[in-house]
């Protein structure tokens, strides 16, 4: 009987946990690796990049602090100095959705809500799929951990709740990175920071 009684009061402790941070509002439970997840400003949510970010050579043309997007080699390279670069892999936009040009980050977001412009909403219902008009920051967001807003255009710079697509060409003009790997990007740039984005 003391045993039972025990019992009970370990599920009861581990219920009145549970629901205290369900309650909080920024946990989910992960039902793969059986844990609760805290997502916000250091979250890693998303997991990493199947491609590791590292530093290169760099001989391009572009100063220190440039962020130049290799849309066929699918990488991302933030310009450093000493003819250095930051690489990181990312998803870039499927066929017809790919774009070239030059931007400045006219923004930056953490846990970035997502307003799926009227094209795609139209674009993904004749396929069936009814998008949200808008969908609040968070582990389920398709924008991920950070937004770089590019210009005045509807592209960003974002993480993913999906890092296997990460070396693909599956967006509709975006650029994605894995969540890890986009909170360490956010973490170096600046509004206004020059993006130079090559076919």
């Amino acid at each position: 009987m003391r045993k039972l009684l025990a019992c009970v009061a370990l599920l009861a402790a581990a219920l009145g946990a549970t629901s205290a941070f369900a309650q909080s509002g920024n946990q989910f439970f992960d039902p793969n690796t059986k844990k609760w997840i805290t997502y916000g400003p250091t979250a890693r949510y998303g997991g990493k990049s199947p491609i590791k970010r590292e530093v290169v050579k760099y001989a391009g043309a572009y100063s220190p602090g440039t962020i130049i997007i290799e849309t066929d080699e699918r990488r991302l390279y933030y310009v450093m100095p000493g003819g250095k670069a930051m690489k990181y892999g990312i998803g870039v936009g499927r066929e017809g959705f790919q774009w070239a040009g030059t931007q400045r980050i006219s923004r930056k977001a953490e846990w970035p809500g997502w307003t799926p412009p009227p094209q795609m909403r139209v674009r993904e219902a004749r396929k069936g799929r009814k998008l949200p008009a808008y969908m609040p920051g968070g582990p389920n967001n398709p924008l991920g951990a950070r937004a770089l807003y590019l210009g005045s255009s509807y592209y960003r710079i974002h993480g993913s709740n999906e890092p296997w697509t990460i070396g693909t060409a599956v967006s509709s003009g975006c650029i994605r990175m894995a969540n890890e790997d986009v909170i360490h990007l956010y973490n170096l740039v600046d509004v206004g920071t020059r993006v130079v984005v090559r076919r």
